[in-house]
């Protein structure tokens, strides 16, 4: 039985298919701390204008989310151009009949 909530593990017997699940993954993480990054930034920004935090590691901690962001947004179009570099388009030769067939 499948338990709700869990993956199931990707089983393909191809170790390129496997490297490209590995990819989309990396990518879809990267994506997700990047809104996470870019979010805490705002909220950062967002407490300093209406707090004024006054604690003296706040000037250290005030900028890391936004130099997290440039980097996770660096990682994830390297990552991204490599995912969309792997993806062949398919030979003229494989595609289906009823694509050449107009509307």
């Amino acid at each position: 039985m499948r338990t709700l909530g869990r993956r199931l593990p990707i089983s393909c017997p191809t170790w390129r298919h496997h490297g490209q699940a590995r990819l989309i993954r990396a990518v879809q993480w990267t994506g997700r701390l990047l809104c996470w990054s870019l979010a805490t930034g705002m909220t950062t920004a967002a407490t300093e204008l209406l707090v004024t935090p006054q604690a003296n590691w706040w000037p250290a901690l005030r900028p890391l989310p936004w130099y997290l962001t440039c980097l996770t947004a660096l990682t994830w179009a390297i990552l991204r151009a490599r995912e969309k570099a792997a993806q062949h388009p398919p030979d003229d030769d494989t595609l289906p009949n009823h694509w050449d067939q107009g509307a």
